[in-house]
């Protein structure tokens, strides 16, 4: 999957497989998480948000399923 960087203090770049709705988030420390069934418009959302850490932490974390991918 294709990941954009982004500004964030944690976060190094972000993904998002429309078909499968999976969002993918490298972290700067090198980890990264692959979140299930995540719509489109909160990938757009989290790419354009003024805060990308803060969107994450309050509309992705805890809220979707996820797994460490690498």
């Amino acid at each position: 999957m294709e990941r954009v960087s982004v500004s964030s203090s944690n976060i190094a770049s972000v993904g998002h497989d429309a078909s499968s709705q999976t969002l993918e988030i490298e972290f700067l420390n090198g980890s990264i998480y692959e979140y299930y069934d995540v719509p489109d418009d909160v990938y757009q959302e989290l790419v354009h948000a003024s805060s990308v850490g803060g969107y994450f932490a309050q509309r992705v974390k805890n809220v979707y399923g996820f797994s460490r991918a690498g």
